[in-house]
Protein backbone atom coordinates (compact mmCIF):
# COMPACT_ATOMS: atom_id res chain seq x y z
CA UNK A 1 0.00 0.00 0.00
CA UNK A 2 1.39 3.71 -0.56
CA UNK A 3 -0.14 6.83 -0.29
CA UNK A 4 -0.66 9.00 -3.29
CA UNK A 5 -1.47 12.60 -4.44
CA UNK A 6 -4.65 13.49 -6.52
CA UNK A 7 -2.15 15.32 -8.94
CA UNK A 8 -0.44 11.62 -9.23
CA UNK A 9 -4.03 10.21 -9.90
CA UNK A 10 -4.98 12.83 -12.43
CA UNK A 11 -1.26 12.12 -14.54
CA UNK A 12 -2.16 8.28 -14.29
CA UNK A 13 -5.73 8.62 -15.12
CA UNK A 14 -4.32 10.65 -18.28
CA UNK A 15 -1.91 8.10 -19.51
CA UNK A 16 -4.30 4.85 -18.67
CA UNK A 17 -6.73 7.16 -21.35
CA UNK A 18 -3.44 6.96 -23.97
CA UNK A 19 -3.11 10.54 -23.60
CA UNK A 20 0.89 10.99 -25.03
CA UNK A 21 0.86 15.21 -24.59
CA UNK A 22 -1.11 18.34 -22.65
CA UNK A 23 -0.60 21.97 -22.87
CA UNK A 24 -0.03 23.82 -19.93
CA UNK A 25 1.03 27.21 -18.04
CA UNK A 26 2.62 26.62 -15.04
CA UNK A 27 1.12 27.45 -11.84
CA UNK A 28 -1.30 26.66 -8.59
CA UNK A 29 -2.29 24.06 -8.43
CA UNK A 30 -1.91 22.45 -11.23
CA UNK A 31 2.14 22.16 -11.64
CA UNK A 32 2.39 19.00 -9.64
CA UNK A 33 -0.28 17.33 -12.22
CA UNK A 34 2.55 18.26 -14.84
CA UNK A 35 5.04 17.19 -12.97
CA UNK A 36 3.73 13.91 -12.29
CA UNK A 37 2.79 13.58 -15.77
CA UNK A 38 6.26 14.09 -16.93
CA UNK A 39 7.60 11.60 -15.05
CA UNK A 40 5.48 9.03 -16.76
CA UNK A 41 6.83 9.89 -20.12
CA UNK A 42 3.88 12.09 -20.99
CA UNK A 43 4.99 15.63 -23.11
CA UNK A 44 4.31 18.91 -21.46
CA UNK A 45 4.56 22.18 -23.52
CA UNK A 46 4.27 25.17 -21.70
CA UNK A 47 3.02 28.12 -23.34
CA UNK A 48 2.63 31.94 -23.11
CA UNK A 49 -1.02 32.17 -22.30
CA UNK A 50 -4.15 29.81 -21.48
CA UNK A 51 -5.79 30.70 -24.55
CA UNK A 52 -3.17 29.27 -26.73
CA UNK A 53 -3.03 26.31 -24.56
CA UNK A 54 -6.93 25.22 -25.09
CA UNK A 55 -6.26 26.16 -29.43
CA UNK A 56 -3.22 24.07 -28.90
CA UNK A 57 -5.38 21.28 -27.68
CA UNK A 58 -7.68 21.90 -30.62
CA UNK A 59 -5.30 21.82 -33.33
CA UNK A 60 -3.63 18.63 -31.60
CA UNK A 61 -7.01 16.89 -31.96
CA UNK A 62 -7.70 18.18 -35.46
CA UNK A 63 -4.26 16.59 -36.49
CA UNK A 64 -4.31 13.22 -34.87
CA UNK A 65 -7.62 11.97 -33.96
CA UNK A 66 -7.16 12.09 -30.29
CA UNK A 67 -8.50 14.23 -27.48
CA UNK A 68 -6.65 17.31 -27.10
CA UNK A 69 -6.16 18.26 -23.38
CA UNK A 70 -4.65 21.55 -21.64
CA UNK A 71 -4.23 22.29 -18.03
CA UNK A 72 -4.70 25.73 -16.62
CA UNK A 73 -4.56 27.74 -13.33
CA UNK A 74 -6.97 28.60 -11.07
CA UNK A 75 -9.25 31.70 -11.33
CA UNK A 76 -7.64 34.05 -14.20
CA UNK A 77 -5.81 31.71 -15.54
CA UNK A 78 -8.40 29.02 -16.42
CA UNK A 79 -10.90 32.11 -17.42
CA UNK A 80 -8.02 32.88 -19.96
CA UNK A 81 -9.38 29.44 -21.39
CA UNK A 82 -12.84 30.08 -22.37
CA UNK A 83 -12.51 31.40 -25.73
CA UNK A 84 -10.59 28.37 -27.22
CA UNK A 85 -12.52 25.98 -25.32
CA UNK A 86 -15.54 27.31 -26.59
CA UNK A 87 -13.91 27.26 -30.27
CA UNK A 88 -13.53 24.00 -29.68
CA UNK A 89 -17.05 22.75 -28.80
CA UNK A 90 -18.36 25.03 -31.82
CA UNK A 91 -16.25 23.14 -34.13
CA UNK A 92 -17.25 19.43 -32.31
CA UNK A 93 -13.54 19.14 -31.21
CA UNK A 94 -12.58 16.66 -28.93
CA UNK A 95 -10.72 18.88 -26.06
CA UNK A 96 -10.41 18.39 -22.06
CA UNK A 97 -9.73 21.65 -20.08
CA UNK A 98 -8.76 20.52 -16.55
CA UNK A 99 -8.95 24.19 -14.75
CA UNK A 100 -7.05 23.90 -11.33
CA UNK A 101 -9.56 25.96 -8.32
CA UNK A 102 -9.24 27.13 -4.93
CA UNK A 103 -9.56 24.16 -2.49
CA UNK A 104 -12.86 22.80 -1.81
CA UNK A 105 -12.63 24.04 2.43
CA UNK A 106 -11.90 27.70 0.76
CA UNK A 107 -15.49 28.23 -1.24
CA UNK A 108 -17.17 31.50 -0.41
CA UNK A 109 -14.40 33.08 1.52
CA UNK A 110 -13.04 35.46 -1.23
CA UNK A 111 -9.85 33.28 -1.13
CA UNK A 112 -6.92 34.24 -3.67
CA UNK A 113 -8.29 33.86 -6.95
CA UNK A 114 -11.32 32.47 -6.07
CA UNK A 115 -14.21 31.99 -9.37
CA UNK A 116 -17.28 29.94 -9.47
CA UNK A 117 -15.45 28.68 -12.79
CA UNK A 118 -17.75 25.37 -13.54
CA UNK A 119 -20.79 27.70 -14.35
CA UNK A 120 -18.60 29.82 -16.55
CA UNK A 121 -17.97 26.89 -18.87
CA UNK A 122 -21.32 25.25 -18.84
CA UNK A 123 -22.41 26.78 -21.91
CA UNK A 124 -19.74 26.54 -23.71
CA UNK A 125 -18.85 22.51 -23.23
CA UNK A 126 -21.23 19.12 -23.27
CA UNK A 127 -20.23 19.09 -20.36
CA UNK A 128 -18.64 20.77 -16.89
CA UNK A 129 -18.20 19.80 -13.41
CA UNK A 130 -16.58 19.92 -10.50
CA UNK A 131 -14.08 17.45 -8.88
CA UNK A 132 -14.62 17.02 -5.62
CA UNK A 133 -12.51 13.62 -4.24
CA UNK A 134 -9.43 13.21 -4.28
CA UNK A 135 -10.18 8.89 -4.44
CA UNK A 136 -12.60 9.35 -7.74
CA UNK A 137 -10.42 11.28 -9.84
CA UNK A 138 -9.69 8.76 -12.64
CA UNK A 139 -13.22 8.28 -12.48
CA UNK A 140 -13.76 11.76 -13.03
CA UNK A 141 -11.30 11.79 -15.83
CA UNK A 142 -12.83 8.86 -17.21
CA UNK A 143 -16.16 10.67 -17.42
CA UNK A 144 -14.61 13.72 -19.31
CA UNK A 145 -13.20 11.64 -21.85
CA UNK A 146 -16.48 9.48 -22.45
CA UNK A 147 -18.37 12.88 -23.43
CA UNK A 148 -15.24 14.40 -25.58
CA UNK A 149 -15.51 11.61 -27.77
CA UNK A 150 -19.00 10.15 -27.61
CA UNK A 151 -21.22 10.62 -30.91
CA UNK A 152 -21.00 14.39 -31.51
CA UNK A 153 -17.30 15.50 -30.28
CA UNK A 154 -16.86 18.08 -28.67
CA UNK A 155 -15.52 20.00 -25.52
CA UNK A 156 -15.43 19.06 -21.66
CA UNK A 157 -14.26 20.80 -18.48
CA UNK A 158 -13.43 19.63 -15.31
CA UNK A 159 -12.73 21.71 -12.18
CA UNK A 160 -9.81 20.82 -10.00
CA UNK A 161 -9.58 22.20 -6.85
CA UNK A 162 -6.45 22.69 -5.21
CA UNK A 163 -7.02 20.41 -1.76
CA UNK A 164 -8.65 17.84 -3.69
CA UNK A 165 -5.00 17.55 -5.73
CA UNK A 166 -2.64 17.62 -3.10
CA UNK A 167 -4.62 15.52 -1.43
CA UNK A 168 -3.50 11.96 -0.48
CA UNK A 169 -5.51 8.22 -0.66
CA UNK A 170 -4.07 4.38 -0.37
CA UNK A 171 -3.41 3.56 -4.15
CA UNK A 172 -5.10 0.60 -3.70
CA UNK A 173 -8.45 1.88 -2.90
CA UNK A 174 -9.03 3.79 -6.24
CA UNK A 175 -11.07 2.73 -8.87
CA UNK A 176 -9.18 3.21 -12.54
CA UNK A 177 -12.18 2.65 -15.00
CA UNK A 178 -10.95 0.29 -17.79
CA UNK A 179 -13.34 -0.52 -20.76
CA UNK A 180 -16.24 2.13 -20.45
CA UNK A 181 -16.06 3.37 -24.32
CA UNK A 182 -18.05 2.13 -26.61
CA UNK A 183 -15.79 1.60 -29.69
CA UNK A 184 -18.76 0.00 -31.98
CA UNK A 185 -19.82 1.80 -35.21
CA UNK A 186 -23.79 2.71 -35.75
CA UNK A 187 -25.23 1.56 -39.41
CA UNK A 188 -27.86 3.68 -40.72
CA UNK A 189 -31.46 2.13 -41.33
CA UNK A 190 -31.49 -0.22 -44.55
CA UNK A 191 -35.02 1.29 -45.53
CA UNK A 192 -33.65 4.94 -45.24
CA UNK A 193 -30.11 4.06 -47.17
CA UNK A 194 -32.30 2.48 -49.92
CA UNK A 195 -34.68 5.90 -49.88
CA UNK A 196 -31.61 7.90 -50.52
CA UNK A 197 -30.55 6.50 -53.33
CA UNK A 198 -33.55 6.37 -55.08
CA UNK A 199 -33.52 10.15 -54.30
CA UNK A 200 -30.06 10.00 -55.52
CA UNK A 201 -30.98 7.89 -58.65
CA UNK A 202 -33.99 10.07 -59.92
CA UNK A 203 -31.61 13.54 -59.79
CA UNK A 204 -30.72 15.41 -62.76
CA UNK A 205 -27.68 17.52 -60.78
CA UNK A 206 -26.92 16.47 -57.18
CA UNK A 207 -23.93 17.10 -55.11
CA UNK A 208 -22.65 16.28 -51.98
CA UNK A 209 -21.45 18.06 -48.91
CA UNK A 210 -19.21 16.57 -46.86
CA UNK A 211 -17.78 17.83 -43.22
CA UNK A 212 -15.33 17.01 -40.65
CA UNK A 213 -17.59 14.21 -39.36
CA UNK A 214 -15.70 12.30 -42.12
CA UNK A 215 -12.39 12.67 -40.84
CA UNK A 216 -13.54 11.64 -36.72
CA UNK A 217 -14.87 8.59 -38.55
CA UNK A 218 -11.98 8.15 -40.73
CA UNK A 219 -14.01 7.51 -43.67
CA UNK A 220 -12.29 8.97 -46.47
CA UNK A 221 -11.66 5.75 -48.21
CA UNK A 222 -15.13 5.07 -48.39
CA UNK A 223 -16.06 8.59 -49.26
CA UNK A 224 -13.98 8.54 -52.27
CA UNK A 225 -14.86 5.11 -52.89
CA UNK A 226 -19.09 6.33 -53.21
CA UNK A 227 -17.73 9.36 -55.33
CA UNK A 228 -15.88 7.29 -57.66
CA UNK A 229 -18.86 5.30 -57.78
CA UNK A 230 -21.42 7.49 -58.50
CA UNK A 231 -19.86 10.21 -60.52
CA UNK A 232 -21.28 12.97 -57.99
CA UNK A 233 -19.95 16.73 -57.31
CA UNK A 234 -18.72 16.85 -54.36
CA UNK A 235 -17.90 19.90 -51.65
CA UNK A 236 -16.20 20.22 -48.12
CA UNK A 237 -16.50 22.53 -45.27
CA UNK A 238 -13.52 24.50 -44.46
CA UNK A 239 -12.71 21.67 -41.56
CA UNK A 240 -13.08 18.51 -43.50
CA UNK A 241 -11.06 19.63 -46.24
CA UNK A 242 -8.84 16.74 -47.36
CA UNK A 243 -11.12 13.80 -46.64
CA UNK A 244 -10.86 13.36 -50.73
CA UNK A 245 -7.35 14.92 -52.36
CA UNK A 246 -8.49 18.08 -53.75
CA UNK A 247 -6.73 17.24 -57.15
CA UNK A 248 -9.60 14.62 -57.47
CA UNK A 249 -11.64 15.48 -61.02
CA UNK A 250 -14.56 16.19 -59.36
CA UNK A 251 -13.10 19.26 -57.29
CA UNK A 252 -14.70 22.19 -58.59
CA UNK A 253 -14.47 24.96 -55.93
CA UNK A 254 -15.03 27.54 -58.31
CA UNK A 255 -18.91 26.59 -58.97
CA UNK A 256 -19.61 25.95 -55.61
CA UNK A 257 -22.43 29.05 -55.72
CA UNK A 258 -23.80 27.68 -58.89
CA UNK A 259 -23.41 23.94 -56.62
CA UNK A 260 -25.43 24.75 -54.23
CA UNK A 261 -27.98 27.07 -56.02
CA UNK A 262 -28.69 24.56 -58.59
CA UNK A 263 -28.27 21.27 -56.84
CA UNK A 264 -31.94 19.41 -57.09
CA UNK A 265 -30.40 16.30 -54.11
CA UNK A 266 -28.07 17.52 -51.84
CA UNK A 267 -26.31 14.83 -49.97
CA UNK A 268 -24.89 15.85 -46.64
CA UNK A 269 -22.62 13.68 -44.67
CA UNK A 270 -21.34 14.17 -41.27
CA UNK A 271 -21.95 18.21 -41.40
CA UNK A 272 -23.87 20.61 -39.83
CA UNK A 273 -26.96 22.67 -41.02
CA UNK A 274 -25.11 25.81 -39.85
CA UNK A 275 -24.08 29.54 -41.27
CA UNK A 276 -20.54 27.73 -42.75
CA UNK A 277 -22.96 26.31 -45.36
CA UNK A 278 -25.57 29.06 -44.72
CA UNK A 279 -28.34 27.02 -42.94
CA UNK A 280 -29.02 25.21 -46.39
CA UNK A 281 -31.65 27.68 -46.64
CA UNK A 282 -32.23 29.80 -49.95
CA UNK A 283 -30.91 31.23 -51.60
CA UNK A 284 -27.62 30.10 -51.38
CA UNK A 285 -29.43 26.69 -51.97
CA UNK A 286 -31.85 25.34 -54.00
CA UNK A 287 -34.61 25.81 -52.53
CA UNK A 288 -37.11 23.10 -54.29
CA UNK A 289 -33.84 20.26 -53.32
CA UNK A 290 -34.46 17.02 -51.64
CA UNK A 291 -32.04 16.96 -48.66
CA UNK A 292 -30.43 13.82 -47.74
CA UNK A 293 -28.51 13.93 -44.02
CA UNK A 294 -26.17 11.27 -42.24
CA UNK A 295 -24.91 12.40 -39.04
CA UNK A 296 -24.06 11.19 -35.81
CA UNK A 297 -25.83 13.36 -33.92
CA UNK A 298 -29.98 12.76 -34.24
CA UNK A 299 -30.40 16.26 -33.10
CA UNK A 300 -28.46 17.31 -36.24
CA UNK A 301 -31.00 15.71 -38.55
CA UNK A 302 -33.92 18.47 -40.23
CA UNK A 303 -31.81 21.53 -38.20
CA UNK A 304 -32.30 24.79 -39.98
CA UNK A 305 -34.04 23.08 -43.62
CA UNK A 306 -36.38 20.10 -43.35
CA UNK A 307 -34.94 16.82 -44.53
CA UNK A 308 -36.33 14.62 -46.86
CA UNK A 309 -34.28 11.18 -45.46
CA UNK A 310 -32.52 12.02 -42.02
CA UNK A 311 -30.07 8.76 -41.41
CA UNK A 312 -28.56 8.53 -37.89
CA UNK A 313 -25.42 6.66 -37.89
CA UNK A 314 -21.31 6.89 -37.83
CA UNK A 315 -20.19 8.19 -41.24
CA UNK A 316 -17.96 5.31 -42.42
CA UNK A 317 -20.55 2.46 -42.31
CA UNK A 318 -23.24 4.39 -43.42
CA UNK A 319 -21.17 5.68 -46.74
CA UNK A 320 -20.04 1.97 -47.35
CA UNK A 321 -23.88 1.40 -47.04
CA UNK A 322 -25.08 3.94 -49.86
CA UNK A 323 -22.20 2.39 -52.09
CA UNK A 324 -23.14 -0.55 -52.11
CA UNK A 325 -26.95 -0.01 -52.26
CA UNK A 326 -25.41 2.44 -55.19
CA UNK A 327 -24.31 -0.45 -57.06
CA UNK A 328 -26.54 -1.50 -60.48
CA UNK A 329 -28.74 1.54 -59.51
CA UNK A 330 -26.90 5.16 -59.98
CA UNK A 331 -25.55 5.36 -63.50
CA UNK A 332 -22.22 8.01 -63.53
CA UNK A 333 -22.71 9.05 -67.16
CA UNK A 334 -26.45 10.46 -66.41
CA UNK A 335 -24.68 13.20 -64.46
CA UNK A 336 -21.54 13.76 -67.18
CA UNK A 337 -24.06 16.99 -68.75
CA UNK A 338 -24.39 18.66 -65.10
CA UNK A 339 -20.29 17.72 -64.16
CA UNK A 340 -19.54 19.63 -67.36
CA UNK A 341 -21.94 22.44 -66.94
CA UNK A 342 -19.38 22.76 -63.46
CA UNK A 343 -16.14 21.90 -64.97
CA UNK A 344 -16.94 24.79 -67.57
CA UNK A 345 -17.50 27.53 -64.67
CA UNK A 346 -14.80 26.35 -62.22
CA UNK A 347 -12.27 26.63 -65.11
CA UNK A 348 -13.95 30.27 -66.00
CA UNK A 349 -13.25 31.60 -62.39
CA UNK A 350 -10.12 29.93 -62.54
CA UNK A 351 -9.07 31.79 -65.68
CA UNK A 352 -10.24 34.65 -64.30
CA UNK A 353 -7.78 34.64 -61.34
CA UNK A 354 -4.95 34.07 -63.51
CA UNK A 355 -4.10 37.55 -63.84
CA UNK A 356 -4.22 37.90 -59.62
CA UNK A 357 -2.07 34.61 -59.01
CA UNK A 358 0.49 36.13 -61.37
CA UNK A 359 0.07 39.64 -60.20
CA UNK A 360 3.58 41.60 -60.31
CA UNK A 361 2.16 44.99 -58.24
CA UNK A 362 2.87 46.23 -55.16
CA UNK A 363 2.01 46.19 -52.85
CA UNK A 364 1.64 42.56 -53.58
CA UNK A 365 -2.00 41.18 -54.02
CA UNK A 366 -2.42 38.39 -51.44
CA UNK A 367 -3.21 35.89 -54.01
CA UNK A 368 -0.01 36.31 -55.83
CA UNK A 369 1.03 35.36 -52.14
CA UNK A 370 -0.94 32.33 -51.90
CA UNK A 371 0.04 30.80 -55.37
CA UNK A 372 3.90 31.29 -54.30
CA UNK A 373 3.03 29.37 -51.36
CA UNK A 374 0.92 26.48 -52.33
CA UNK A 375 3.77 26.18 -55.61
CA UNK A 376 6.41 25.97 -52.37
CA UNK A 377 4.71 23.79 -50.19
CA UNK A 378 4.36 19.46 -50.30
CA UNK A 379 1.65 18.13 -50.57
CA UNK A 380 1.97 16.24 -47.12
CA UNK A 381 2.41 19.83 -45.70
CA UNK A 382 0.03 20.67 -42.66
CA UNK A 383 -1.59 24.13 -43.32
CA UNK A 384 -2.92 26.34 -40.86
CA UNK A 385 -4.98 29.29 -41.66
CA UNK A 386 -6.20 32.27 -39.65
CA UNK A 387 -7.58 35.74 -40.43
CA UNK A 388 -10.29 37.42 -42.92
CA UNK A 389 -9.02 38.41 -45.70
CA UNK A 390 -6.22 36.03 -46.30
CA UNK A 391 -8.38 33.31 -45.11
CA UNK A 392 -11.05 33.76 -48.03
CA UNK A 393 -7.98 33.94 -50.50
CA UNK A 394 -6.53 31.07 -49.19
CA UNK A 395 -9.61 28.93 -49.38
CA UNK A 396 -10.08 28.43 -53.31
CA UNK A 397 -6.16 29.16 -54.14
CA UNK A 398 -4.45 26.98 -52.00
CA UNK A 399 -5.80 23.36 -51.95
CA UNK A 400 -5.00 20.15 -49.54
CA UNK A 401 -4.11 16.95 -50.33
CA UNK A 402 -4.27 14.60 -47.11
CA UNK A 403 -7.16 14.56 -44.34
CA UNK A 404 -6.14 16.50 -41.31
CA UNK A 405 -3.60 18.62 -43.29
CA UNK A 406 -5.93 21.65 -43.54
CA UNK A 407 -6.60 23.60 -40.34
CA UNK A 408 -8.97 26.65 -39.87
CA UNK A 409 -10.73 28.57 -36.96
CA UNK A 410 -13.90 26.26 -37.32
CA UNK A 411 -17.53 27.56 -37.22
CA UNK A 412 -16.66 30.92 -34.82
CA UNK A 413 -14.26 32.26 -36.98
CA UNK A 414 -12.56 32.85 -34.34
CA UNK A 415 -9.33 34.75 -34.67
CA UNK A 416 -6.06 34.35 -33.46
CA UNK A 417 -5.55 30.41 -33.19
CA UNK A 418 -2.66 30.44 -36.45
CA UNK A 419 0.00 30.38 -34.13
CA UNK A 420 -1.57 28.39 -31.19
CA UNK A 421 -2.39 25.67 -33.92
CA UNK A 422 0.60 25.62 -35.42
CA UNK A 423 2.04 24.53 -32.21
CA UNK A 424 -0.61 21.38 -31.27
CA UNK A 425 -0.19 20.44 -34.93
CA UNK A 426 3.58 20.30 -34.52
CA UNK A 427 3.64 18.55 -31.37
CA UNK A 428 1.09 16.37 -33.07
CA UNK A 429 3.62 15.29 -36.26
CA UNK A 430 7.07 16.73 -35.36
CA UNK A 431 8.21 14.79 -38.65
CA UNK A 432 5.94 16.71 -40.52
CA UNK A 433 6.14 21.05 -42.06
CA UNK A 434 3.56 23.54 -40.19
CA UNK A 435 2.71 26.24 -42.19
CA UNK A 436 0.73 29.21 -40.40
CA UNK A 437 -0.86 31.60 -43.17
CA UNK A 438 -1.77 34.23 -41.32
CA UNK A 439 -3.03 37.47 -41.37
CA UNK A 440 -1.07 40.70 -39.68
CA UNK A 441 -4.21 41.55 -37.45
CA UNK A 442 -4.84 37.30 -36.41
CA UNK A 443 -0.76 37.10 -35.88
CA UNK A 444 -1.01 39.84 -32.97
CA UNK A 445 -3.06 37.86 -31.00
CA UNK A 446 -1.01 35.29 -29.97
CA UNK A 447 2.08 36.08 -31.95
CA UNK A 448 4.31 36.24 -28.87
CA UNK A 449 3.59 32.07 -28.82
CA UNK A 450 6.57 31.87 -30.96
CA UNK A 451 8.79 32.26 -28.66
CA UNK A 452 6.93 28.74 -27.20
CA UNK A 453 8.35 27.36 -30.71
CA UNK A 454 11.85 28.74 -30.18
CA UNK A 455 11.60 27.29 -26.44
CA UNK A 456 10.55 24.13 -27.68
CA UNK A 457 12.00 23.56 -30.82
CA UNK A 458 8.70 23.93 -32.51
CA UNK A 459 9.54 24.24 -36.19
CA UNK A 460 6.74 25.78 -37.89
CA UNK A 461 6.84 28.23 -40.43
CA UNK A 462 4.42 31.45 -39.99
CA UNK A 463 3.55 33.43 -43.74
CA UNK A 464 1.81 36.78 -42.54
CA UNK A 465 -0.14 38.30 -45.11
CA UNK A 466 0.46 41.75 -43.96
CA UNK A 467 -2.36 44.68 -45.17
CA UNK A 468 -1.81 46.77 -42.29
CA UNK A 469 -4.65 46.07 -40.32
CA UNK A 470 -7.80 44.45 -39.53
CA UNK A 471 -9.49 42.95 -42.65
CA UNK A 472 -9.46 44.50 -45.98
CA UNK A 473 -9.19 48.57 -46.07
CA UNK A 474 -13.46 49.53 -46.53
CA UNK A 475 -14.47 46.05 -45.76
CA UNK A 476 -16.08 47.07 -42.24
CA UNK A 477 -15.04 50.92 -42.66
CA UNK A 478 -12.26 52.59 -41.61
CA UNK A 479 -12.85 52.60 -37.85
CA UNK A 480 -10.17 50.82 -35.32
CA UNK A 481 -8.72 48.99 -38.82
CA UNK A 482 -5.22 50.51 -39.46
CA UNK A 483 -2.65 48.71 -37.76
CA UNK A 484 0.18 50.06 -40.13
CA UNK A 485 2.65 47.79 -41.52
CA UNK A 486 4.09 46.10 -38.77
CA UNK A 487 7.95 44.62 -38.42
CA UNK A 488 6.97 41.41 -36.99
CA UNK A 489 9.84 39.77 -38.94
CA UNK A 490 12.38 41.99 -36.43
CA UNK A 491 10.07 40.96 -33.08
CA UNK A 492 10.31 37.81 -33.98
CA UNK A 493 14.10 37.67 -34.57
CA UNK A 494 14.52 38.94 -31.43
CA UNK A 495 13.21 36.10 -29.88
CA UNK A 496 15.29 33.91 -31.60
CA UNK A 497 13.22 32.87 -34.86
CA UNK A 498 14.38 32.82 -38.91
CA UNK A 499 12.73 36.36 -39.65
CA UNK A 500 12.08 38.04 -43.64
CA UNK A 501 10.31 40.99 -44.52
CA UNK A 502 8.96 40.98 -48.07
CA UNK A 503 7.95 43.71 -50.32
CA UNK A 504 8.59 42.71 -54.24
CA UNK A 505 6.60 39.55 -55.81
CA UNK A 506 9.54 38.18 -57.19
CA UNK A 507 11.34 37.70 -53.73
CA UNK A 508 8.45 35.71 -52.12
CA UNK A 509 9.55 32.43 -53.21
CA UNK A 510 12.96 32.40 -52.61
CA UNK A 511 12.22 33.96 -48.64
CA UNK A 512 9.66 31.23 -48.10
CA UNK A 513 12.41 29.18 -49.52
CA UNK A 514 14.81 30.09 -46.91
CA UNK A 515 12.23 30.29 -44.05
CA UNK A 516 11.79 26.43 -44.55
CA UNK A 517 15.00 25.73 -44.92
CA UNK A 518 15.84 27.42 -41.67
CA UNK A 519 16.48 25.33 -38.67
CA UNK A 520 13.68 26.06 -36.21
CA UNK A 521 10.79 28.31 -36.30
CA UNK A 522 10.40 31.21 -39.21
CA UNK A 523 8.26 34.14 -40.15
CA UNK A 524 8.08 35.33 -43.44
CA UNK A 525 5.90 39.25 -43.34
CA UNK A 526 4.65 39.93 -46.83
CA UNK A 527 3.66 43.36 -47.47
CA UNK A 528 0.40 43.02 -49.22
CA UNK A 529 -2.63 44.79 -50.46
CA UNK A 530 -4.88 46.66 -47.91
CA UNK A 531 -7.71 47.12 -50.12
CA UNK A 532 -7.78 43.51 -51.58
CA UNK A 533 -11.07 42.22 -50.58
CA UNK A 534 -11.25 38.35 -50.73
CA UNK A 535 -14.70 38.30 -51.28
CA UNK A 536 -14.93 40.68 -54.60
CA UNK A 537 -12.12 38.96 -55.98
CA UNK A 538 -12.44 37.50 -59.25
CA UNK A 539 -13.01 33.42 -58.71
CA UNK A 540 -14.21 33.82 -55.11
Amino acid sequence: MADVTGSHLVARALQNEGVETVFYLMGGPISPIITEAEKLGLKAYYVRHEQAAAMAAHAYARATGKTGVCVTTSGPGTANAITGIANAQADACPVICLGGSVNVESITLDAFQEMDQVPMFKSVTKLAFKADLTHRLPEYLSVAFRHAQDGCKGAVYVDLPGDVLSGKVDDETVLFPTSYRVESRSMGDPALVRQAIDLLAKAERPVVVSGSGILWSEASDEYRAFIDATGIPFYTTPQGRGAIAEDHDLVMPGARSQAFREADVVLVLGTRANAMLFNFQAPRFNANAKFIEVNIDGKELGHNRPVDVGILGDAKMVIQQLTEEAQGRIDSSKFSAWVDNLRAQDAARAERSEALLNSDQTPIHPLRLCKELREVMSRETILVVDGHEILGFARHSIPTYLPRHRINAGPHGCMGVGVPFGLGAQAAHPDKQVVVLSGDGAFGWNGMEMDTAVRLNLPIKVVISNNAGFTGRGSYGSVGRELGWQRYDKMMEAIGCHGEWVEEPDDIRPALERAFAADGPAVVNVKTEPTALAGSAVGM
